[in-house]
């Protein structure tokens, strides 16, 4: 092997907590710029590097984890430079790579070098050229817009399934982007971030702008194939105007990203145009975030219920448990809302275990007045499912001997299934739990994840269910999986049942059953 290859191979890689604690490594037995000529699982960071290396390491560690993103950037120990690359695995831990640089860095790349990238993006490109035509259409006097698109779901794959896999689903976005824009000297697009783009045009109209970018969501939802899975991302897109909403590039990103925060909130892919209310409802949100956590301390997060019933029979087969939060002050909040920020400030284990206590409370309760067979239905939250103790959890409350393993079943969203890390579900399932595929169709499919998982139902997502009267598409997305549901032998269910003509219409495609409207509340 020539001198060149050895010094591309990494000089160590390693598994660390976020907390700085060394699980497992590979390499690094005798790099002699490091403080120790070896380390052990369980050493601190600070016990094998420099400070000044451990603090960048610990920094960067965090930065990953929060932002769920790769992240790189160089450092120099004893005159000798290296690169560090940090990969997030899970809410609580990260990969890191470091290996010696070939060649010294130049002196621009010596300043950034304690400021970490996003792997394989030039942001500072970008910047450099929305500055470049900011100053242009203040010569010209004609705005231009910054648009922000936050791409639901690329966390998700880079965590789930590797940052590569990420990366190709984000290029084959990328060209659609430039494809649908007509990449030119004044529209053009760069990504920012793992799940972020940003896209510029030379126009202030909004509705060029509007009719522009919703063309570009359609676009953006249709399904990217990969090997054996096909990814279904869900696009959000925020619009800041310059000389109206900003005159930097930075001011003029953040505006954007502000109105994109807005339409997640809202669930929407239509664009949200940036307003001074909108800073306002942000720094609420992050007091939410405060009283969130106290909420999941005094278990003020509780449990609406929805029966699913066999369409057949009108029996009651579960009970299906949603988070539900009423705020004493800010009245009811959605779902949606309090768990993005659950998973935003690193709450959403804390908050999925509460919810796995708190249904095993209710559970000795409400059994008293549901039949013998009917199970209790809970869905909990991804990070929980990836964390290393999940399945140590859901066997703690089970050892209550409260809530019978096989009057328990675990909701899980289809994506999940296309990660490694679901395979520790085989021994809930050896227990008598129930595993099912819940939002099925509408982000990830992968059919030789889903036949080898230990499941035992597959739930239609309401979105599908609910359009199916209407949608010659839906229709035929239902169908098919109700298809799946039969071919691998899996129990078929459909959330959003609110009509007898829904149900009627799932009936006839052979799904068994399903929750909604259509029932009486429970």
């Amino acid at each position: 092997m020539s001198a060149v290859l050895i010094e591309l191979l990494p000089d160590l890689v390693f598994l660390m907590r976020r907390d700085g604690t060394v699980v497992a490594h590979v390499g690094g037995q005798a790099v002699p710029d490091f403080r120790r000529e070896s380390m052990d699982a369980g050493d601190k960071v600070e016990q094998i590097w420099s400070p000044t290396t451990a603090a960048l390491i610990k920094r960067l560690l965090r930065r990953s984890i929060a932002n769920r993103a790769a992240m790189e950037t160089r450092f120099q120990e004893h005159g000798r430079s290296y690169e560090l690359r940090i990969s997030p695995q899970g809410p609580s831990r990260a990969i890191g790579v470091i290996r010696a640089v070939l060649f010294e860095p130049s002196r621009e790349t010596e300043a950034a070098a304690d400021e970490p990238r996003w792997l394989g993006l030039d942001r500072r490109g970008f910047l450099r050229r929305l500055n470049d035509s900011l100053a242009t259409s203040v010569l010209r006097e004609m705005p231009i817009a910054c648009a922000v698109l936050h791409l639901e779901g690329i966390s998700e794959i880079a965590r789930t399934l590797g940052v590569r896999v990420s990366e190709e689903v984000m290029s084959t976005i990328m060209t659609r982007v430039n494809e649908r824009l007509g990449a030119s000297e004044t529209n053009y697009s760069g990504q920012l971030r793992e799940n972020e783009l940003a896209i510029v045009l030379n126009t202030t109209d909004h509705a060029a702008i509007e009719a522009s970018l919703e063309e570009l969501t359609r676009q953006l939802r249709t399904p990217i194939p990969s090997g054996d899975v096909e990814f279904r991302l869900t696009p959000h897109i925020g619009v800041a105007l310059s000389a109206v909403d900003a005159s930097s590039a930075e001011a003029l990103l953040e505006h954007a990203r502000t109105a994109v925060e807005e339409a997640r909130r809202a669930a929407t892919t239509r664009p949200s145009f940036y307003s001074e209310a909108m800073q306002v409802r942000s720094l609420s949100r992050l007091d939410l975030g405060r009283e969130l956590r106290d909420a999941i301390a005094n278990r003020d997060i509780r449990f609406r219920y929805v029966g699913r019933h066999d369409l057949v029979t009108g029996e009651r087969v579960a009970d299906v448990a949603y988070l539900h939060w009423h705020h004493p002050l800010r009245g009811e909040i959605s779902p949606a809302e309090f768990l993005r920020i659950a998973v935003a400030t690193g709450l959403a284990v804390d908050l999925s275990r509460m919810a796995l206590d708190s249904i095993v409370d209710e559970f000795a309760a409400r059994s008293r007045h549901s039949p013998s067979n009917v199970r209790v239905s809970f869905g909990p939250l991804r990070d929980h499912i990836f964390h290393e103790q999940f399945v140590a959890d859901v066997e703690r409350v089970l050892a209550r001997n409260v809530l019978p393993p096989e009057r328990l079943e675990l909701r899980i969203a289809e994506k999940a299934f296309v990660a490694r890390e679901v395979h520790a579900l085989h021994a809930l399932h050896r227990r008598g739990v129930q595993i099912v595929v819940d939002e099925a169709a509408r982000a990830v499919a992968s059919l030789p994840s889903l036949a080898s998982a230990p499941i035992s139902g597959l739930q239609l997502d309401r979105s599908w269910t609910t359009a199916l009267l209407q949608d010659e598409t839906a229709r035929k997305v239902s169908r098919a999986t109700m298809g799946i549901a039969h071919a691998l032998g899996l129990a078929p269910i459909a959330a959003g049942v609110d009509s007898e003509e829904l149900r009627d219409a799932l009936v006839e495609m052979g799904c068994r059953y399903g929750s909604g409207d259509l029932f009486s509340a429970i």
